[in-house]
């Protein structure tokens, strides 16, 4: 099979739209399609094609998270599909290797991905960013009403400037949380979660808090829940516990570290853990660059053998230089053998890396499952320099 990997054109956008909407079971009127195609952005779409036929395909979006209170700027891999009779072939494979080189070029460090399977994108170094906890909660179990300072205002119509101004700070919170654009408020925060959005004013007219929901059928669902403190999380529960005339039940999704629990009288709710997001390092080297270690007051190296399949310029020996203040360079070397290297050395894959430099599993629990082998004063050095976070994404695409 002589395959091309290039971007999609206008003229294949109709070839593109049906492998989508056969591919994710969408049906589309002939308005949808247009309205689709006026947003259609070849730079942003990637096809595998044989003799001028699309067979498989992927979009890799522009954007930027927050890791450890920094933006990052990021390639989210999305809309990936073949067609049946291509699939098993390889396909996907190429796209997503040629992705990670263009990635790269664009300075996108990182990668967030939704996996149809968790399985499949391991092979390709992508690797668990977060979960979310989905609360069911039944109106007369809600958190308990309390008068706070402040107000509590449902919006006419979105705002984005208002909302961002709540949003970002929030998001800075947690490793993984998308910095958004306007134009991603407009074209699918507005259009993913339609209803209505209420905003919380502290006694002063600060925004300190806001919910996107909408109630149907007798069920509140809160798309999103976002507040800069206590009081403001307190007043917007307050504010959802006010419809329980119409809602008899409430869902929300909610960070892991929520403690939404400790708020409720009664915490025997429905609780479930759902995996969500997958994330990858594309470059290490300039990742790390980036990378806010904390500061210990002395310098630290370590020597760490990553393997990287798909990413070759990730693949072999490196060595992290952290200096007294916090600051990272990795760097490649030749393969360590001597002694003294040794015993600062670490191994690991780079899912495994990912997910320590994000902070979703430390590398004292890496090491105890078997994902990061080597020298325990080298793994209690990178428990020393990681700093403890949280990770979150309220974001699809």
């Amino acid at each position: 099979m002589n395959v091309e990997i290039r971007n999609i054109p206008e003229q294949h956008y109709e070839d593109a739209l049906d492998l989508s909407s056969f591919a994710f079971q969408i049906q589309l009127t002939e308005e949808e399609r247009a309205g689709r195609r006026a947003k259609f952005k070849p730079e942003e779409r990637w096809g595998a094609f044989e003799d001028g036929k699309l067979l498989a395909q992927l979009t890799l979006l522009p954007l930027h998270i927050y890791l450890n209170g920094r933006k990052y700027a990021m390639g989210g891999i999305a809309g990936v599909a073949t067609w049946p009779e291509y699939r098993r072939q390889g396909l996907v494979s190429k796209l997503l290797r040629h992705s990670l080189q263009t990635m790269r070029e664009a300075g996108q460090t990182v990668s967030l991905l939704h996996p149809f399977e968790f399985y499949f994108y391991r092979k390709y170094g992508w690797e668990m960013l977060t979960e979310y906890r989905k609360y069911t909660i039944a109106s007369h179990l809600l958190p308990a009403r309390v008068q706070v300072p402040g107000t509590v205002e449902r919006l006419a119509r979105p705002d984005t400037e208002l909302l961002a101004s709540i949003y970002e700070p929030y998001a800075e919170r947690y490793n993984g949380m998308l910095s958004r654009s306007a134009d991603w408020w407009t074209e699918r925060i507005y259009v993913r979660k339609k209803g209505q959005t209420a905003v919380y004013r502290s006694e002063d007219g600060q925004p300190q808090g806001y919910i996107i929901y909408d109630v149907k059928e007798s069920v509140m669902t809160i798309h999103e829940l976002v507040h800069s403190n206590e009081t403001a999380r307190r007043a917007l529960w307050t504010f959802i516990a006010n419809h329980d005339s119409m809602a008899k039940e409430v869902t929300v999704i909610a960070p892991i570290d929520g403690d939404l629990a400790l708020l409720l009288d009664n915490p025997r709710v429905k609780q479930e853990i759902v995996p969500y997001f997958m994330a990858r390092i594309v470059d290490n080297e300039a990742f790390i660059a980036q990378y806010p270690f904390l500061s210990t007051g002395s310098p630290h190296d370590v020597y760490m053998r990553i393997h990287d399949r798909d990413a070759q310029w990730n693949d072999g020996w490196f060595h992290l230089h952290v200096d007294n203040v916090g600051s990272g360079v990795m760097s490649r070397v030749a393969e360590v053998q001597d002694a003294e290297r040794l015993a600062n050395t670490v191994e690991c894959d780079i899912q495994t890396l990912t997910s320590i430099m994000f902070g979703y599993r430390r590398p004292v629990r890496l090491k105890q499952l078997e994902k990061l082998t080597g020298s325990e004063r080298a793994v209690q050095c990178l428990e020393q320099l990681i700093p403890t976070a949280n990770t979150f994404l309220y974001d699809f695409f």
